[in-house]
């Protein structure tokens, strides 16, 4: 089965959407974004009757999710879907950091040892209906479209489903397990209990889109004193901008007018100002991503999971959003598949725990990076920039200090995999 549509295709389950109904399945999959899409795909390979929510009718998801690191792609190769998103997508070929107007740091995917070494840039609903498309050749797939969470079903000290709005009135599904992967806002998380501390970073992001004026495709970071911008190209022939702003700046920067955007831009990226001043009109072009961190201490409690932001909410610094969904998918998958076919409560409780001390030591070791990726964007000072273009600058001349750093940013998973193969 294929499909063009931005959501998940009309699939003959038995299943009305559209109206109230009491479904029962395996594994009740809450969001139908990377992360609970890629595990409602993996669950149904295993041979799991799986149930996918999605509160969203056409799962757009504007200036979100659209770059696919290298470990990103291998995870959708591992899913068996990669030969249906690369025709569609665009290859980038690497990364470059300007800092005061001069190149200072420039790095080829091509020179990675690695099998997926290059970073991939979809759209999201794309790569959402790709999923929803291959779980809908399994006959366990259950979607849900217009389905929102109001509650959870308990019984005896666990959930054993949800209580759900849908188009035709309330509908249940019950499930031996309930895995929520509905974002950073996680409203199944809070109706679980499970506490979560956010903590606002020092930054938002104003993104906008325009026109693609390089012909190699990379991703290109401008820095100048304490203010950047990161440059990403798109499948579509622009490039998404997002301009790092102090948290709540948005209202002083457009007291200035749309003119004062168009000078910060020509100060970063002087190569778009031509074309962002035929483009941008008004601030209605432009869209703000309000930045911030979740650390959830436990990611499960009995019959429920939490996977994605609504476990880990990162900064968009390098990337990691939608790797750390679909490596999340990866390793819960196969553990509670496991435990689901032939254990019980217990065996799929130890599952859900294994999973998080699978995965919580890499999203920690991603954020302490992003924090410290942020801190260098942030030095200001003459003598403070000057180290950091040298920094860059070392990153640059060595090949194997290069590897040694972004191997890890990049890599991570294929470099475990590998390790893993290893006798």
């Amino acid at each position: 089965m294929t499909g063009t549509g931005t959501g998940p295709p009309e699939v003959a389950t038995g299943v009305d959407a559209d109206a109230a109904a009491e479904v029962d399945a395996d594994v009740c999959v809450v969001g139908g974004g990377p992360a609970g899409a890629a595990l409602a795909l993996a669950l149904v390979r295993l041979g799991l009757r799986t149930a996918l929510l999605e509160r969203a009718p056409d799962g757009l998801r504007p200036f979100r999710g659209e770059s696919l690191s290298p470990d990103a792609v291998w995870h959708l190769d591992r899913l068996g879907v990669l030969d249906r998103l690369a025709p569609e997508a665009l290859t980038v070929r690497g990364l470059e950091v300007a800092d005061a107007g001069r190149t200072v740091l420039s790095v080829p995917f091509a020179d990675f040892p690695h099998a997926h070494r290059f970073p991939l840039e979809l759209p999201q609903p794309r790569l959402l209906a790709v999923l929803a498309e291959a779980a809908a050749e399994h006959p366990g797939f259950l979607p849900l479209p217009r389905w929102t969470v109001t509650g959870l079903l308990r019984e005896g000290g666990r959930t054993v489903g949800v209580r759900a709005a849908t188009p035709g009135g309330e509908g249940l599904v019950r499930a031996r397990l309930t895995a929520a992967a509905d974002g950073r806002h996680s409203p199944t998380r809070r109706l679980a209990g499970l506490p979560a501390a956010t903590t606002p970073l020092r930054r938002d992001v104003l993104w906008l889109r325009l026109p693609q004026v390089w012909s190699e495709p990379a991703y290109r970071i401008r820095i100048r004193g304490d203010r950047h911008a990161v440059l990403l190209p798109d499948s579509g022939g622009t490039v998404r901008v997002g301009f790092n702003l102090p948290k709540g700046g948005l209202r002083e920067l457009r007291a200035q007018g749309v003119a004062a955007l168009l000078e910060r831009l020509d100060q970063l990226a002087p190569e778009l100002s031509g074309v962002a001043g035929q483009q941008i009109g008004d601030w209605s072009d432009t869209a703000l991503l309000d930045i911030f961190s979740t650390v959830v201490p436990t990611w499960w409690q009995p019959g429920l999971v939490l996977l994605g932001d609504a476990a880990h909410t990162l900064s968009p610094v390098l990337g990691q959003g939608v790797h750390h969904a679909l490596a999340d998918a990866a390793a819960l998958a196969p553990l509670a598949a496991a435990a689901l076919h032939d254990g019980g409560p217990a065996a799929l409780d130890a599952a859900l725990a294994g999973y998080q001390r699978r995965r919580q030591p890499a999203v920690a070791r991603s954020r302490a990076l992003q924090a410290r990726q942020e801190r260098l964007f942030t030095w200001a000072s003459p003598p403070a920039a000057a180290l950091r273009r040298t920094v860059y600058r070392a990153l640059d001349a060595a090949a194997p200090l290069r590897r040694r750093v972004l191997e890890p940013v990049y890599f991570a998973d294929q470099l475990s995999a590998q390790e893993e193969d290893q006798p």
